[in-house]
């Protein structure tokens, strides 16, 4: 018996919940607890583990069903609003709803959902190439950018008044991992379903891998984090392991080696994955505070325990899967495991400290911190 998917597999049944969307019920994850809704990000993040994981196939594909439902302007929604609309500023979590459903489709081979949803997902994908709201649209070079000095449309959000912490407007890395990945998606499931576009899009995925070159950052031996309208960012984070980790290959063998590398040395803790390397400018070891100082650190050096599934993600493909790297990774992860006894929930929490001792933080139990150990413990097989 697996006690440790076990025990997983009990606290990811804690935020799968009911949601009606305009008038039909449904279901969907709650983010965290005790603070935070059913963001779209998260879920399509967390559905991984959290539902094929679990095989929970019909409350996967009702939480997909739920989001393409909600989509508007080619967007699926960031959060929906416990009263009112749902709020729609996020660059991200419609290129993830792309990946959840190859997921969930490669998990079930359900092309009834598939032909479903695929008139919606066209139309999103047209969205992004002709312009959409908040300054999302491809250029030239096939990136995706996306925002501006005075937004945050990426899972590093955080924004106090009109101080956004880590500005990532422009071409992110991650964003454009995504953006490759959904545009390759498109093309396969419109091969499936017989539609003309199926070529389109690999050609214009074959466009975007080109212009993703300019990501390489050679003198670090990694990718630039986000190309903005003023240059390149070169600090060193944790986001283009989201890229390496995608089912389509943005970057080649020897880069992802060297960017696996360069995380494991700067960015890697036993609870997670840094969100900044030490050393740089606004980094911070330790998160608390006032709501200055709490989200001045969110994403600026703060753990985040669900990179580790990326991270696990591009170290077995760098390293292969073996008795012996399922050993290292088994290692890895026990540090996370024991904290499921931490708080008395046997969950695993939202963030941890950048520096010894880490100290966990945030909401006790995270959906996404959840899903992604577990997908990583049963897929890896790393049970003894």
């Amino acid at each position: 018996e697996d006690k440790v998917a076990a025990r997983l597999a009990l606290a990811a049944d804690q935020f799968i919940v009911d949601r009606t969307v305009r008038g039909v019920p449904s279901r969907t994850i709650i983010a965290g607890y005790p603070w935070f809704g059913d963001w779209g990000r998260d879920t399509m993040i967390a559905l991984f583990g959290l539902t094929l994981t679990t095989r929970r196939y019909a409350d996967c594909r009702a939480m997909l069903q739920t989001f393409v439902a909600g989509m508007r302007h080619g967007l699926v929604p960031n959060l929906f609003a416990e009263s009112g609309d749902p709020a729609y500023n996020t660059v991200d979590a419609t290129l993830w709803l792309f990946v959840a459903l190859r997921r969930y489709l490669q998990a079930t081979g359900d092309m009834a959902l598939v032909t479903d949803v695929w008139p919606a997902l066209r139309e999103s994908l047209e969205a992004h190439l002709a312009g959409t709201d908040f300054g999302i649209r491809m250029t030239e070079d096939g990136l995706l950018t996306a925002g501006d000095a005075s937004t945050q449309l990426t899972w590093m959000d955080a924004k106090v008044d009109d101080w956004v912490v880590t500005p990532r407007h422009g071409k992110a890395v991650e964003i454009n991992g995504l953006w490759y990945n959904a545009l390759r998606i498109g093309a396969f499931l419109a091969d499936k379903l017989a539609d003309p576009s199926a070529a389109r899009y690999e050609a214009l995925a074959r466009r975007t891998r080109t212009g993703f070159a300019q990501f390489w950052y050679a003198e670090g031996g990694y990718c630039y984090d986000v190309l903005r309208p003023d240059g390149p960012d070169a600090a060193l984070r944790p986001n283009q392991l989201i890229a390496c980790a995608l089912p389509y290959h943005v970057l080649g063998p020897a880069q992802r080696r060297s960017i696996l590398e360069q995380t494991t040395a700067h960015l890697l803790t036993p609870y997670g994955l840094r969100t900044l390397a030490p050393g740089s400018e606004g980094y911070c070891a330790h998160y608390g505070g006032d709501r200055w100082a709490r989200d001045g650190a969110y994403h600026q050096g703060t753990v985040w325990p669900w990179l580790l599934g990326p991270y696990l993600t591009t170290w077995f493909d760098v390293m292969g899967v073996s008795d012996d790297t399922r050993r290292q990774a088994r290692a890895l992860l026990q540090p996370l495991v024991a904290h499921l006894d931490d708080a008395g929930l046997g969950s695993i929490s939202e963030i941890f400290d950048a520096e010894a001792p880490y100290a966990p933080h945030g909401c006790p139990a995270q959906a996404w911190s959840v899903g992604e150990l577990l997908r990583c413990w049963v897929h890896y097989k790393l049970a003894h």
